[in-house]
């Protein structure tokens, strides 16, 4: 006789066979549910695909996400042009190339409409002269040089004043085979007064060019130049006492200075009274190399002030990925490519920048509320989350970046518990727990301590159901499953949206669950018809808040 049950039974499923008409196969061979394209979108413009995953390479996944952005802009291109320029502007995405991309990608789009939106958003997304070379390497793969690409680059000139133009051209001089000469030769912006037409002058032609008359037979003198123009030229032959005033009176930047001023500690020094906080966060390492950053120096003081200056984090955009990738790298002592090169910088690291640096992750994110809840922070610490990197920064992988996003949630609420998982064919810890382990660790501890402790976890396969299993069987209440993962869920007995029926079942408490995607792929294990379980995006600032109000 048939077994029915045993042939369609949907209690319990594999998560190897759809449990589900909705669900898809994930990139592990496992079923999960597809996002829609707009929430892929988000996720791809924050998260990035930097590093590729462990399942795909980083050429996949950038193909993918192609396809993603291509799906939104046929669907509606003003709405994906207004999420492009929502999400750049907002500092919640840690770096801005993926905008870039998109909004290249737009430019060049089939509908009319989309074109000139794209074109007409490009000084709010390309807002410095890195961001506009990469605009011009991205968009000349969807579109030819035609006159309304041309407007928005001339557009993106005539917008700045002379000072920040001035800033723009000698800060950010050329990237990506582009200049400003060459966009400025193929925009021609038209001069509205003396200044710019100096400026526009200077940018194509230098100093030489400035004392050349203009087609009208006017022209354009030195002094027409922005005060920053001038010292900046004035700096190239400049002695040092000369040129540390200029440092000091015109906020010169590493960028603007001569090359063999780069390592003199003194230089640095008038440097840091007005350096820029995301400068900050990328030369830690260089002025501790150069004895500036000495344990209770001035200048440190300084330092660990401005790290923890929320007002400071918010107005600079500055990501916490940008101040994780900081901590991960200054600790260690030295730069990533530092055993490839005999001369590479290399430091001992001042605890003083360390714990600022700790402090500064948590600040940078948006004010939390706790909600006071019962929580199970899950860590997915499987071999899948090792790979790749969370927007490109060198050593930062999903598995080290899930860690930092929990403790902002441990720290503000009371009531939580915390797990690393895997799947359940291998056992941590001296209790063999399968698959599954409290954590060892506590917001009270140093970021970085945390992060080395989940770092030497062990590696295993893939089953997000564990936390809901382990819950019900240890009888733990609670209210919120916060599961850190990548999706790529494949190795259990029993879907993870299962699994947490049966422990609301068994345990009489309608818990949620809430799913933070740490990597730009196209799936979750949300189901998406409960109302009572979030995807959300890992590392998005407002993601924390999220995890408390929902």
């Amino acid at each position: 006789m048939v077994n029915y049950i045993e042939q369609v039974a949907t209690l319990f499923t594999k998560q190897n066979e759809k449990a589900r008409p909705n669900q898809v196969e994930n990139n592990a061979s496992g079923y999960g549910f597809q996002l829609d394209s707009f929430t892929r979108l988000n996720r791809w413009l924050i998260l990035g695909t930097d590093g590729g995953s462990y399942y795909a390479t980083e050429r996949e996944m950038t193909a993918e996400n192609a396809r993603v952005v291509e799906t939104c802009l046929n669907e509606n291109g003003l709405k994906t042009v207004q999420t492009i320029v929502e999400i750049s502007k907002s500092g919640r995405a840690p770096k801005n190339a993926p905008a870039i991309f998109a909004l290249a990608m737009a430019a060049g789009h089939d509908n009319p409409e989309t074109r000139k939106a794209a074109l007409q958003a490009l000084p709010e997304v390309a807002r410095t002269g890195t961001d506009l070379f990469h605009f011009a390497r991205d968009v000349e793969n969807f579109r030819r040089w035609g006159r309304g690409l041309r407007t928005a680059i001339a557009t993106w000139y005539g917008e700045k004043s002379p000072e920040e133009l001035g800033y723009q051209a000698i800060k950010y001089k050329q990237r990506d085979g582009w200049s400003h000469r060459d966009l400025l030769r193929l925009s021609h912006p038209k001069p509205q007064h003396q200044t710019q037409a100096a400026l526009y002058r200077y940018i194509v032609g230098g100093m030489d060019a400035i004392q050349q008359e203009n087609t009208r037979g006017q022209p354009v003198h030195a002094q027409n130049l922005p005060p920053l123009i001038q010292a900046f030229e004035e700096a190239k032959r400049a002695p040092k006492e000369r040129l540390l005033t200029l440092v000091r009176e015109n906020h010169l930047t590493h960028e603007m200075l001569p090359t063999a001023w780069k390592n003199d500690a003194a230089i640095w020094e008038a440097m840091l009274p007005q350096m820029p906080q995301t400068a900050l966060l990328r030369n830690l390492g260089k002025m501790t190399a150069l004895g500036l950053l000495t344990p209770q120096s001035t200048a440190s003081r300084l330092v660990t002030t401005r790290l923890t200056d929320t007002e400071r984090l918010r107005r600079a955009r500055i990501h916490p990925v940008s101040i994780l990738a900081t901590l991960n790298i200054y600790k260690k002592g030295q730069g990533e490519r530092a055993t490839r090169r005999d001369n590479a910088l290399s430091w001992s690291p001042n605890s003083e920048v360390v714990d600022a640096l700790n402090d500064s992750f948590h600040l940078a994110f948006q004010t939390i509320e706790p909600s006071k809840q019962k929580h199970l922070l899950a860590l997915d610490v499987s071999s899948s989350m090792a790979s790749g990197t969370i927007a490109g920064f060198p050593g930062l992988t999903p598995r080290i970046a899930s860690a930092a996003m929990a403790m902002t949630t441990a720290r503000v609420e009371p009531h939580h518990q915390t797990v690393a998982f895997a799947s359940a064919g291998m056992t941590f810890g001296p209790k063999n727990n399968a698959g599954l382990m409290p954590l060892p660790i506590s917001p009270n501890q140093r970021l970085d301590d945390i992060l080395d402790t989940v770092n030497k976890l062990p590696f295993g396969g893939t089953d997000c159901a564990l936390p809901m299993i382990w819950a019900q069987k240890n009888k733990v209440e609670v209210d919120k499953f916060i599961i850190y993962t990548d999706n790529e869920t494949w190795a259990g007995e029993i879907h993870p949206f299962q699994a947490l029926r049966d422990y609301r079942q068994k345990m009489s408490r309608n818990a949620k669950l809430i799913v933070v995607g740490m990597t730009a792929t196209a799936f979750t294990i949300a189901d998406p018809n409960d109302q009572n379980m979030l995807d959300i995006i890992g590392f998005d600032p407002t993601t924390p808040q999220l995890l408390t109000s929902f």
